[in-house]
């Protein structure tokens, strides 16, 4: 049954909302699927905890208006369009991934996603499930400028101990 004004006001509303809360989107094709198939990828998501939900490309297509910013994504909103909303990057990719090697089957096909203002397209999957999260790429950038530091600290530390171990040696044999 098609929507009304007041529902599709309402669909646009609550997908704009998802849209600025979530950094990541993936758009995929789950078309040929039993509902078998569809219940057991849905639970798949839903345990990595992303919500994926079918939804109508034209009110997807209003809401990235809404918030500006899609246009280069736009292209891929034809057909049957199921979209994973996630805050990390690779965990949709990851899912999409492991469900398409345990079920052996080709749908559901990757459409393309929106991370964080980049767009990838649907021979995209292998590289998407290698991207890192904000926290992990900000610890990696912590961990390159502290190790140069910590390096530096060490010899100095080090070449202080000799300085004292020497002192000392000097001084015992004074003593002596």
């Amino acid at each position: 049954m098609p929507l009304n004004r007041d529902q599709k006001a309402a669909a646009v509303e609550a997908l704009t909302r998802k849209l600025e809360q979530t950094p990541t989107i993936y758009l995929t094709n789950a078309a040929g699927l039993t509902v078998a198939q569809v219940e057991k990828l849905r639970k798949a998501f839903r345990e990595a905890g992303i919500d994926y939900k079918v939804v109508k490309n034209t009110l997807l297509k209003r809401a990235m208006d809404a918030i500006g910013g899609y246009d280069e994504i736009y292209e891929h909103l034809h057909g049957p369009t199921a979209v994973a909303f996630s805050d990390e990057p690779s965990k949709p990719a990851r899912v999409l991934k492991k469900y398409l090697e345990e079920s052996r089957l080709d749908k559901p096909s990757l459409k393309g996603a929106y991370v964080e203002g980049a767009v990838y397209h649907d021979d995209d999957l292998e590289v998407l499930t290698q991207l890192k999260s904000k926290a992990d790429l900000v610890s990696e950038i912590i961990g390159l400028l502290l190790s140069p530091m910590s390096n530096v600290v060490g010899a100095l530390q080090a070449q202080g101990g000799n300085v004292v171990g020497a002192i000392k040696t000097i001084a015992e044999r004074e003593n002596a």
